[in-house]
């Protein structure tokens, strides 16, 4: 497994761009969450890293839920594939998101997208709902989904392919019970990081077992975060993870 790191801010950041990531999945390159400035976070990424990416490559989009930094990219996105689909046929885009997150999307992308009324959200992307109970086939990989304590619907991630484990815990405070489900068969933790009490403080992170540790890294940094206050490591845009 492969992991692109686009942005590893948290919604305040003005260093960073939001927390997202693009998956080499076998079948397909899925995005984790669409934050704002999508493209020239991925245009950076890909500098950095030497991984082309092709915006009209992206198979698979997880919107993991609906706070700005992780979702307001989704207008730019669905517009540009929108019109691609219209110049050749080419595919729309598939958008993962659980159900209780997709039931507010279109309230949101509406005012922008709607067109006066002429369009709709499968116009821009083909929908498809994560389930807490199964696991979902995307780009190759199997993905389930848990819902964290943040404030509005928001789901963790787990990516399995290759008899490897990628978890990504999305954004939670401290959940003993989530970190646990993140850990186990996990090969990589990303994690989140930034102050209570809607988020994880990173003094509660040090606090862990040090084999779940060894498998962590940090994302939704705050620009004030001070990387030598843990052991556990910070995720760098346009850094590639082999798993």
């Amino acid at each position: 497994m492969r992991l692109l790191i686009i942005g590893t801010g948290n919604a305040f950041s003005a260093r960073r761009f939001g927390c997202s990531a693009i998956i080499q999945g076998p079948t397909g390159q899925i995005m984790i969450d669409c934050p704002d400035s999508y493209p020239m976070a991925l245009r950076q990424a890909q500098e950095k890293s030497g991984w082309k990416i092709d915006q009209l490559a992206i198979t698979d989009v997880i919107v993991t839920h609906l706070h700005g930094d992780h979702c307001n990219g989704l207008e730019s996105l669905g517009f540009l594939r929108w019109l691609h689909h219209r110049e050749t046929g080419a595919s729309l885009p598939k958008l993962h998101l659980w159900k209780p997150v997709a039931d507010r999307l279109w309230e949101r992308l509406a005012p922008a997208m709607d067109q006066s009324g002429a369009a709709k959200l499968s116009d821009y992307f083909e929908i498809h709902f994560l389930n807490q109970e199964r696991e979902s086939l995307i780009g190759g990989m199997k993905v389930s989904c848990r819902g964290t304590q943040h404030p509005i619907p928001t789901s963790a991630l787990k990516f399995k392919a290759d008899g490897k484990v990628i978890a990504w815990s999305s954004d939670t405070p401290f959940d003993p019970s989530l970190i646990d489900w993140l850990a186990k068969d996990a090969d990589l933790i990303i994690h989140e990081t930034s102050p209570p009490p809607t988020h994880t403080p990173v003094e509660l992170l040090n606090s862990l077992a040090p084999k779940i540790r060894l498998k962590m890294r940090l994302m939704h940094m705050n620009d004030e975060f001070d990387p030598a206050s843990t052991t556990i490591p910070c995720l760098q845009e346009g850094e590639v993870i082999s798993i």
